[in-house]
């Protein structure tokens, strides 16, 4: 593996990131500093820390951006529940975007493992 872009964990991260901006277009204009902010943030930062972690080239480091990357899964987890229980996101769209976070992070700990194996 040459680059963090060949990672599927990273690819999947991207689209969920994508996913995330759509989903949160439709939020009421009051939301937007709010949860729609906070929402894209932790979206973001969950591909953005896999590829800083990759390019800081230790095995250590890589790891301690993972675990990061997991911590930013955890909070978009969090905001989708709210959105859900206050009616911002539908039952539909809660269980594809809850769905790809489990497999995200399920991705996240496997590589983790991997890593601390070598």
């Amino acid at each position: 593996m040459n680059s963090y872009k060949d990672l599927k964990v990273w690819q999947m991260a991207i689209d969920l990131a994508v996913d995330c901006y759509q989903l949160t277009r439709k939020f009421p204009r009051e939301e937007v500093y709010g949860l729609t902010t906070q929402m894209r943030r932790a979206a973001t930062s969950i591909a953005a820390n896999i590829a800083e972690g990759h390019g800081r080239e230790v095995t250590g480091s890589f790891i301690q951006f993972l675990r990061i990357s997991q911590g930013s899964l955890k909070e978009l987890e969090t905001h989708m529940l709210i959105s859900h229980r206050i009616g911002l996101i539908d039952e539909s769209e809660f269980g594809q975007m809850t769905g790809k976070c489990d497999e995200i992070g399920r991705m996240i700990r496997a590589l983790i493992r991997s890593l601390q194996e070598k």
